[in-house]
């Protein structure tokens, strides 16, 4: 039986929708997202376990890197959280995110300078210190500061402090900011902070995106706003802005 012109070209176009249906698949939806999510200093994995839950909700497979952090030095933590990462990176079919809160957004940092993720995907940087913290500058040399150990006593703003000694970003980071009004420390922490890191020091030169929530820093891995946002820029690259 002979084909009709017209029969033959729909033939040909269906071809090449399937063809094209087949291909990569655009939409990150339908890939599988990989996420590190690491706590800040004095915390435990328990301190995630909320912003784990919904990124878990939300499609992702969530692992929570713990380590201590007290009377530890920078290089000793971040052995510590290298040794659990590689042990344990999923193979290329996902996309590997990281996401931390204070201290733990520095390790990534640290973490990342040093090895290379071929499927690396996005990084969400939570209160993060990345230029220090002018509360380290003021009691430095304090009792407490001593008893704490040498981790906390390298989060200051000096050129030679731990977050001043981290390489620069290569991969796209969203950086999420609080701020509270709650606590007046204007004398220790110029302009607006969240009570332990403020907003300014958050920032980095090559950051992709920034958004500021309106709660202090402890707050910040357990707030509803920081999970959407954590979410969104994980899927998109960008922040949802009102």
């Amino acid at each position: 039986m002979r084909l009709t012109k017209q029969v033959i070209i729909l033939i040909i176009l269906f071809a090449f929708v399937s063809a094209q249906n087949n291909a990569s698949p655009k939409n990150t939806l339908n890939k599988k997202e990989y996420v590190y999510v690491l706590h800040g200093l004095g915390q435990g994995k328990w301190s995630m376990k909320l912003l784990a839950l919904r990124l878990t909700k939300a499609g992702f497979k969530v692992e929570r890197i713990g380590y201590k952090s007290i009377n530890r030095s920078p290089q000793n933590i971040l052995h510590d959280v290298t040794n659990q990462i590689n042990a344990n990176l999923p193979d290329t079919s996902y996309m590997v995110h990281f996401v931390g809160h204070s201290l733990g957004g520095l390790m990534i940092r640290a973490y990342l300078g040093n090895n290379h993720i071929a499927n690396l995907g996005r990084v969400v940087l939570i209160g993060t210190p990345n230029q220090g913290t002018p509360l380290v500058d003021k009691y430095r040399d304090s009792w407490l500061m001593k008893l704490l150990g040498p981790m906390p006593r390298a989060l200051g703003t000096d050129e030679n402090s731990f977050p001043n000694s981290l390489d620069t970003p290569y991969y796209q980071v969203g950086v999420i900011a609080g701020i509270t009004e709650i606590i007046n420390n204007e004398k220790i922490i110029p302009g607006r902070d969240d009570g332990i890191v403020p907003l300014e020091s958050t920032k980095l030169e090559q950051m992709t995106d920034i958004i500021i929530i309106k709660t202090n820093h402890a707050f910040l891995p357990k707030s509803r706003a920081v999970a959407e946002q954590t979410i969104a820029f994980l899927r998109n690259g960008y922040f949802k802005k009102d």
